[in-house]
């Protein structure tokens, strides 16, 4: 009765990765540009040399923790051993960004760790 429950739990925690990792990946994507266009217009060579080596180095770093949330969400909703692990992890990483993060966090190890969400990730990886 309650792996059900927590069928919608898990729906939940996917959905919340792929947001926030699509979110990311558009801010990356937002900074890499904008630093590229801000350099551009700065006609400064000192503030160019400067947005050309921050703009790409910020968008690396939001690519990279949001590529992962992005996977895991949609490995999430297909119900994948890995998936489960992989958001665990980023799960562990978000405890870090206080206040939304830590909530979020809380909730995802929350929901991944119960015994019923083993469960049903058992059944489903089954069919």
């Amino acid at each position: 009765m309650k792996v059900e429950r927590m069928e919608k739990h898990v729906t939940f925690v996917a959905a919340i990765n792929i947001a926030f990792g699509a979110l990311g990946i558009f801010l990356a994507f937002i900074v890499f540009f904008g630093c590229i266009f801000a350099g551009t217009i700065a006609d400064d060579p000192d503030a160019m040399h400067v947005l050309s080596i921050v703009g790409p180095a910020v968008a690396l770093f939001f690519l990279v923790t949001s590529l992962p949330e992005l996977i895991g969400g949609f490995g999430l909703l297909k119900y994948r051993p890995w998936a489960r692990i992989l958001i665990l992890i980023v799960a562990c990483l978000d405890l870090i960004f206080i206040p939304i993060g830590t909530i979020i966090g809380i909730y995802e190890l929350w929901v991944l760790l119960q015994d019923d969400t083993a469960k049903l990730f058992e059944q489903k990886s089954k069919m």
